[in-house]
């Protein structure tokens, strides 16, 4: 895996590091509050295809460098060109590289310490896990410039109540992370001196758990949700199934029988 991402101004906006099994993207455009540029969504699409074929990486982290932890879209980036065709291309990319981080084996936790808006609030929503400090707060605030946060609809619609994700949407109000943790948005809110600590610590209980359980039931989460609860039901079976025929479900179910640590084998 690289350790750093694409260069702009000799800085790396993408920074990259594996500890244990657990990969840590951090976006590193502080001055731009972090912004969703092409190069920061193409540095993030090679880190996350990388991260898919390694066996070794357990858990993915994203996190930020600044105050902000993402703006969404870069803004000047997107007004230096009137052509239809560069923000098709812009958006495609985005939700790309949103649908990868939905798609990729590993869980993915969004670590918050400021500011997600826009884009930036939709990469949280995407993220299966999300911890926020304290000080975080969000909003899709892309209708005050007359832009409907389209694109940030998609994965907010599916985390938390329709209602709640429409007022933010019409609104472009900022919440702060308490709400957004009663909304769903995230799973934690801590104090900022506790966010490292909070986010390791899942980070490392979901690392030691079975790789090939935590793939396939992160996959099968995903694809049952959509469906009715009969097909939803007959396609878990069928998944468990699997999981049972596995080699780490017989070595796990044994080491608990025998008060035992599991050793597992497989992804």
């Amino acid at each position: 895996m690289a350790t750093s991402a694409r260069v702009l101004a000799e800085e790396p906006i993408l920074l990259t590091g594996v500890n244990a099994g657990i990969a840590t993207l951090t976006l590193n455009r502080p001055g731009q509050y972090n912004a969703l540029s092409e190069d920061m969504l193409i540095a993030l699409q090679e880190a996350l295809d990388d991260i898919a074929g390694d066996d070794t990486i357990r858990v993915v982290v994203i996190a930020a460098n600044g105050k902000a932890f993402c703006a969404g879209h870069d803004l000047k980036e997107m007004r230096s060109s009137e052509d239809r065709a560069f923000h098709q291309a812009l958006f495609d990319r985005c939700g790309a590289m949103m649908q990868t981080i939905n798609n990729l084996p590993q869980p993915v936790i969004a670590k918050v310490q400021g500011i997600a808006t826009a884009a930036g609030c939709q990469l949280v929503a995407q993220c299966d896990l999300a911890v926020a400090a304290e000080t975080a707060r969000f909003a899709v605030s892309g209708i005050n410039v007359g832009l409907f946060c389209s694109t940030p609809a998609v994965p907010l619609s599916r985390n938390m109540q329709r209602k709640q994700a429409m007022q933010m949407l019409l609104t472009g109000d900022f919440i702060d992370a308490d709400t957004a943790k009663q909304f769903g948005l995230v799973n934690e809110v801590v104090s900022p001196e506790v966010l490292d600590a909070a986010v390791s610590s899942m980070a490392e209980k979901i690392a030691a758990k079975s790789a090939l359980a935590v793939n396939l039931g992160k996959k099968m989460f995903y694809q049952q949700a959509n469906m009715d609860l009969s097909a939803a039901y007959e396609f878990a079976g069928e998944r468990m199934t699997c999981n049972m025929d596995s080699e780490d479900a017989r070595e796990g179910i044994d080491a608990f029988i025998e008060k035992r640590k599991p050793a597992w084998k497989g992804r």
